[in-house]
C-alpha cells in the first residue's frame, strides 16, 4: 500500500506546475477527485496554457467537502535560457478563497528546479527516460476564520483542516517522474509542508499516468502521511494535453 500511495502523490507533482515552460499555445488540462480515509475530499481544476516561449500561464479552481471554494490565477517565467542542464523558473499568483459567504484575497509565490534523466549520471541508464524537480511554494491569504471556528474545526480532527486553506502555507516537494513505458508513466514525489493551523507535516506518494485513446490520460494514485496530521488519501484524475 505505501508504494502505490507513492505513486499516487508524484503524480500530483506534473499536474503543478514545473520548471519546464508549457509550449506556445499548448493546453494542459486536468480534473481530479480526491478523498481521503476519514471520508474528506476535494475536487480540483486544473489548466495551463503556454503564452509565450518562456511564459506560462495557469489557473487552478478547487470545491472541498469542507464547504470551500477556492480560486488562483498565475504566470510562470522561465529563469533560464534553456542552455545546460537545469531548468528554474519563478511563478506569482493571485486568486480568492470563499468560505460561509466571505471571500478573501489569496497570494501565492513560487521557485523551481529541474532536470531530465539524461543529464543525471545514474537515472541516464533508466530505459524511457524521466525527470527530477524541486519547487518551493508560499500562499498567504486573508483570515477566514475566527478563534471560535478554528476551535470547533480543531475538534473535529485534523482531517477536517486538511481541505480547507489556512492564512499562510509553506510547501516544499521533491519529485521523479518515470516513463516506464511508452503509455505509462510512474511519478513518486516527496511533500513538506509547514501550515500556520496545523504546524509541519510531511508526505509520500505515487501516482501512475496511463494513455488513453486521443489526449486523455487516466490519472490513479494514493498519499501516505509520514509526520504531522493527515490520513491516507485515494486519487482519481483525468489529464488533456493538445
Amino acid at each position: 500500500m505505501p508504494c502505490f500511495l507513492l505513486v499516487f502523490l508524484l503524480l500530483a507533482g506534473p499536474a503543478s506546475a514545473s520548471p519546464w515552460p508549457r509550449a506556445v499555445k499548448g493546453v494542459f488540462l486536468a480534473l481530479s477527485v480526491e478523498r481521503d480515509a476519514a471520508g474528506h475530499s476535494y475536487t480540483g481544476l486544473y489548466g495551463e496554457v503556454g503564452r509565450r516561449p518562456r511564459l506560462t500561464m495557469g489557473v487552478e479552481l478547487g470545491r472541498s467537502s469542507a464547504g470551500e471554494t477556492s480560486s488562483l490565477v498565475w504566470l510562470q517565467r522561465a529563469l533560464d535560457r534553456g542552455r545546460g542542464p537545469d531548468r528554474w523558473a519563478a511563478a506569482i499568483g493571485l486568486g480568492a478563497v470563499e468560505r460561509d459567504g466571505q471571500a478573501m484575497p489569496l497570494a501565492q509565490v513560487a521557485l523551481g528546479w529541474g532536470r531530465t534523466f539524461d543529464s543525471l549520471p545514474v537515472l541516464r541508464r533508466a530505459r524511457g527516460g524521466g525527470w527530477v524537480s524541486a519547487e518551493l511554494r508560499y500562499k498567504v491569504v486573508g483570515a477566514l476564520k475566527d478563534e471560535e471556528e478554528m476551535a470547533a474545526l480543531a475538534a473535529q480532527g485534523a482531517g477536517s483542516l486538511r481541505y480547507l486553506t489556512p492564512e499562510a502555507t509553506a510547501k516544499a516537494e521533491v519529485t521523479v517522474g518515470w516513463h516506464m513505458a511508452e503509455a505509462l508513466m510512474l511519478i513518486h514525489q516527496l511533500r513538506l509542508e509547514d501550515r500556520e493551523d496545523t504546524g509541519f507535516a510531511s508526505k509520500i506518494a505515487v501516482s501512475a499516468v496511463r494513455d488513453l485513446p486521443g489526449p486523455l490520460k487516466l490519472e490513479l494514485g494514493l498519499i501516505a502521511p509520514l509526520s504531522g496530521p493527515g490520513e491516507r488519501a485515494a486519487k482519481l484524475g483525468l489529464w488533456m494535453e493538445f
